[in-house]
């Protein structure tokens, strides 16, 4: 069973209560409180340049009803004044913090394949790992052999035995809501390390360590930190 302070403390999109998510200033306010690594989105603008936004459109964050693929990288940094950084740029901002990049919607497999490989452009394929469906994670190990890979799984029923043979993950990443002991158990029994994500509140983080999870994805992060013993670099995963 992995001890509290042994739990790695991943940021969700950053620290998203003190700045806007999937930002340069999110990414370092949630390193500078005790995240061990930051989960953020990736995403292609029309130009195939991968940046870090989670939404198809930048009308949430950014108040622009303007879809991310209609948009070159130079547009995008334009119309935000720079905010929407690219991944390289957010990979030179971590330097060398891990960041657990999220792939959402349905990323083709050329798409999956730039983002992997700017990733090894910026040489960064030791600290970086990848989080979501099957689909993408099936993309992501095609393009990287020795890719880490989080597995995204929404039932409790466990992944088919072929299934995880060829996505090859280290984690398996559940909804937290769907977490108990018996499923921590029989994650752990079958080779692999739990991660969660994304629960807010000190009850439900509290509940998850003594499940005895692995990894907690929080858009409290500091919270986290403090609860597992602030005790600064819990597991790195790598």
């Amino acid at each position: 069973m992995t001890s509290p302070q042994n739990v790695t403390a991943v940021a969700h999109r950053g620290d998203p209560y003190r700045a806007r998510e999937n930002t340069l200033d999110s990414l370092r306010s949630a390193l500078s409180r005790g995240a061990d690594a930051v989960e953020v989105d990736v995403r292609l603008t029309r130009d195939g340049v991968p940046v870090l936004l989670h939404d198809e459109t930048l009308k949430r964050l950014w108040e622009l009803d303007r879809p991310l693929h209609s948009l070159s990288a130079a547009e995008v940094r334009g119309l935000t004044g720079g905010g929407v950084p690219t991944l390289a740029e957010a990979l030179a901002a971590a330097d060398g913090s891990r960041l657990m990049l999220d792939l959402p919607g349905a990323p083709s497999r050329s798409a999956v394949r730039r983002i992997v490989d700017v990733v090894r452009e910026c040489g960064a394929g030791e600290w970086v790992y990848y989080c979501a469906d099957a689909p993408a994670m099936l993309a992501v190990r095609a393009a990287d052999p020795a890719a880490e890979i989080a597995l995204t799984w929404k039932t409790v029923a466990p992944p088919r035995a072929a299934l995880l043979a060829a996505v090859r993950p280290r984690w398996l990443n559940y909804r937290f809501g769907l977490v108990s002991r018996e499923l921590a158990d029989r994650v752990h029994r079958d080779g692999y390390l739990l991660s969660v994500w994304t629960p807010d509140t000190r009850r439900s983080m509290r509940r998850l360590l003594d499940a005895g999870v692995d990894s907690i994805t929080t858009n409290r992060v500091d919270v986290l930190h403090a609860l597992r013993g602030g005790e600064a670099g819990g597991r790195s995963g790598r």
